[in-house]
């Protein structure tokens, strides 16, 4: 088994270790998101707008049904955000030329500059947040995550990570 620091076991956690574990992951989503709140409001915008914006730029050309199943949002509230992000030039919506019912969404170069600011602004939280950790550390949350994600959900993002490469 596994020791951690303390001598605590990763197979042994109390409720009341699992619960400071719950608060921790509320109180660094909430500074996580500070940043680029701050930036969203100046444009009258909300998370739904940076969470579309992220992953267009992640997966240009997506196609409307793609970033549904991957934000998890209803059909009308991502298209009150799409012609949002579309009306104010940035986001591009184009037929898809395999199927015309398809629609594929590009950033404008307006958009990518607002996704650079967001992205911008949570890299520097997440750098600094690392190289305090430190690397062992880096790879234990990143498995952590993954291993809270539904399988779905973990595909999808193994998917993503792999354009990378």
């Amino acid at each position: 088994m596994p020791e951690r620091p303390g001598g605590e076991t990763l197979l042994f956690l109390t409720d009341e270790q699992l619960r400071q574990g719950i608060e921790a992951m509320f109180f660094a989503y909430r500074g996580f998101t500070a940043d680029p709140d701050r930036i969203l409001a100046t444009l009258a915008y909300g998370r739904a707008h940076h969470r579309a914006v992220h992953f267009i730029a992640r997966i240009p050309g997506t196609t409307v049904n793609n970033l549904l199943a991957i934000l998890g949002v209803t059909k009308q509230s991502l298209n009150r955000v799409l012609r949002t992000l579309i009306e104010d030039g940035l986001v591009e919506s184009r037929v898809g030329n395999a199927d015309k019912r398809e629609r594929h969404l590009y950033l404008t170069e307006e958009g990518e500059a607002l996704e650079q600011r967001l992205s911008d602004a949570q890299r520097a939280r997440m750098r600094a947040a690392y190289r305090a950790a430190g690397p062992a550390a880096v790879a234990g949350f990143r498995q952590v995550l993954e291993a809270m994600m539904d399988p779905d959900m973990r595909r999808r993002y193994h998917a993503i990570r792999e354009k990378d490469t």
